[in-house]
C-alpha cells in the first residue's frame, strides 16, 4: 500500500505539459479610439504626399547617440502616445501599445558620405520626407547625423496623426534644458496660467494670427456654454453653430470659392520632394520693419515669402500679372495649457498671396489686408469640423472633401514663434531649428517660418517634378 501511495504521488508529480497561455483579457485595454480629427490626418496619407512633419536641428557640437537616447527615453516617450501605433479598423482607428518597443528602432545613427554640408543634408532630408514611417510601430523616428559640417544634426520624422506642430513644438521645449547641465526649459505638464507671460515660448506661438484664434475661440466659448468643446468635439460644434447664418454663409463662400491662379507650383505632384532652406534673418529687422509700416511680423514674412515666390517666377520667365497664390494656413483651437495633450486641433484658413505686386511695400499692405479681412472668419471652424467629418466617415468621403480644400490652394503656409532664448539638447546647444509641413491633397509646396533665439527661419519643401530648384526661391 505504501508502495501503490509512493507511486501515486510520484505520478502526481509530474512536471505540467506546457501550453501558451492566452491573451489576457487586458489586452484590449491596451487601445483606445483615436479622434476623429487625428484619424482623418492618419487617413491623408498618399504616396505622392505623406502626411509627416519632418524637422532639423542643428548643432555645433558632436552629439552623444546613447545620452540622445536617454534624454529621448525619459522625456519624449513620457508622453505615452509615442509608445503607441495606429491600428486601422471599420469606421475608426484605434491607439495600441506597442508590446515590443524598442527605442533603438526609433533613435538611429546616420552618416552622410564625404564631407557633409548644407546640399549633402538637404538631400537626405529630401529622401527622408518620401519615404514611409512603419505602420506596424509608433510613427515617429529620430536620425542622429554626427559628421555634418564638424558638428551635429538631428532630423525628426513624425506623423501628422500624432499631434499638429503647437504640440510638437511643445514637446521638443519639454526635451531641451535652459542650459547644458540644466535646469529643464519647460515642465512635462504646466500648470495653468491665468495671465499669460509675454515671454513665455509656448504663449508666443498663439501671436501671428491672434485674431483669427480669438474670433474662433470666442465662438469655442458660446458652445462650451452648450456643454458643447470645440477641441473635443468639433462636428456637434460646427452644428450647433451652423444655427446662426455666419457659418451657413462661410460654407457657401468656401463651398464656391475660385481656385488661386494657374502657376508652376500648381499641378499634379509625384512622389520626389525637395527640401531647401534659407540663411536666417535677424528677427529684431523684421519687428522693426513691422513697427515703421504699421504691420505685423506676420505680415511681414509672409509678404517676404510672396516676394520670393514672385522673383522665382520672374526668373522663369512665368507671367506674373495679377497673380493670386492661395495658402492654407493652420490656425490654433485649444488653450495653451492643453498643448501637452498632442492631438490635431487646430483649423485652416485660406490666405491670398499677390503675387502680382512688384512693389514690396504695396504688397505687405496688401498681405495685411488679406490677413485682417480672415480675423472675423468662421473658416478655422468649419475646417476642423470638416476634418471631424473626414476621420469620422467613410472614405470615399474623406477624398471628397480633401479635394475641396486641396484644389482651391497652392501650397501649406505655417508659422510658429519658438523661444527666443537658447536651448540645449543632451548637453550640446541648438544653433538653429526648422521643420517642414506636409502638403495635403494634390498640393506640391510647404512653406514653414519658426523663429528662435532672436532669428527667423524659413523652410521650403516642393515637388521635384513642378519645382525642382526649392534652393532658387529660398535665398532670395
Amino acid at each position: 500500500t505504501l508502495a501503490r501511495t509512493q507511486t501515486g504521488t510520484q505520478r502526481t508529480r509530474r512536471r505540467p505539459v506546457h501550453r501558451p497561455r492566452p491573451t489576457p483579457p487586458m489586452a484590449a485595454a491596451r487601445r483606445e479610439k483615436m479622434s476623429a480629427v487625428d484619424t482623418a490626418w492618419l487617413r491623408m496619407d498618399r504616396p505622392h504626399n505623406l502626411m509627416m512633419i519632418c524637422g532639423v536641428l542643428l548643432f555645433h557640437e558632436r552629439l552623444s547617440l546613447a545620452r540622445l537616447r536617454k534624454v529621448i527615453a525619459e522625456r519624449f516617450v513620457v508622453f505615452k502616445r509615442f509608445r503607441q501605433h495606429a491600428v486601422e479598423m471599420p469606421g475608426m482607428a484605434m491607439w495600441e501599445n506597442d508590446r515590443h518597443f524598442d527605442i533603438e528602432r526609433h533613435v538611429v545613427h546616420t552618416a552622410l558620405p564625404g564631407k557633409a554640408g548644407r546640399r549633402e543634408l538637404q538631400d537626405f532630408v529630401s529622401r527622408l520626407a518620401t519615404t514611409p514611417l512603419d505602420p506596424a510601430r509608433p510613427m515617429w523616428q529620430f536620425h542622429l547625423v554626427d559628421n555634418y559640417d564638424h558638428g551635429s544634426a538631428l532630423v525628426m520624422r513624425i506623423h501628422h496623426s500624432y499631434a499638429d506642430g503647437i504640440a510638437l513644438v511643445r514637446v521638443m521645449l519639454s526635451m531641451t534644458d535652459a542650459g547644458p547641465k540644466g535646469p529643464p526649459a519647460m515642465p512635462f505638464a504646466p500648470k495653468p496660467r491665468a495671465k499669460r507671460d509675454p515671454d513665455d515660448a509656448l504663449g508666443q506661438m498663439l501671436a501671428p494670427l491672434s485674431g483669427v484664434m480669438q474670433t474662433a475661440m470666442k465662438i469655442g466659448g458660446t458652445l462650451v456654454e452648450k456643454g458643447v468643446e470645440l477641441w473635443t468635439d468639433p462636428t456637434r460644434a460646427v452644428a450647433l453653430a451652423g444655427q446662426g447664418t455666419a457659418l451657413t454663409a462661410e460654407l457657401a463662400k468656401l463651398a464656391l470659392m475660385p481656385q488661386d491662379s494657374p502657376t508652376r507650383f500648381k499641378g499634379t505632384p509625384g512622389v520626389a520632394k525637395k527640401v531647401a532652406w534659407a540663411p536666417p534673418l535677424p528677427l529684431n529687422e523684421v519687428k522693426a520693419i513691422g513697427r515703421a509700416l504699421g504691420a505685423s511680423v506676420n505680415d511681414v514674412l509672409l509678404s517676404c515669402v510672396a516676394g520670393a515666390l514672385r522673383a522665382y517666377l520672374v526668373a522663369q520667365g512665368d507671367p506674373v500679372e495679377d497673380v493670386v497664390l492661395r495658402a492654407l494656413v493652420p490656425v490654433n483651437l485649444r488653450p495653451v495649457e492643453k498643448a501637452y495633450k498632442l492631438g490635431n486641433q487646430f483649423g485652416l484658413v485660406f490666405l491670398d498671396l499677390p503675387i502680382g505686386i512688384e512693389n514690396p511695400v504695396e504688397r505687405l499692405y496688401a498681405v495685411r489686408a488679406n490677413m485682417d479681412a480672415l480675423k472675423g472668419s468662421y473658416q478655422p471652424i468649419l475646417a476642423l469640423g470638416l476634418l471631424a467629418a473626414m476621420g469620422s466617415g467613410p472614405r470615399a468621403l474623406q477624398d471628397v472633401v480633401l479635394q475641396m480644400l486641396a484644389r482651391n490652394a497652392s501650397s501649406v503656409m505655417t508659422n510658429v514663434p519658438g523661444p527666443q532664448q537658447p536651448l540645449y539638447l543632451a548637453g550640446a546647444r541648438i544653433d538653429s531649428l526648422m521643420f517642414w509641413v506636409p502638403q495635403s491633397g494634390d498640393i506640391g509646396m510647404g512653406v514653414s517660418i519658426i523663429s528662435y533665439d532672436g532669428k527667423v527661419q524659413f523652410g521650403l519643401i516642393t515637388d521635384r517634378g513642378l519645382c525642382p530648384d526649392p534652393e532658387a526661391i529660398s535665398t532670395r
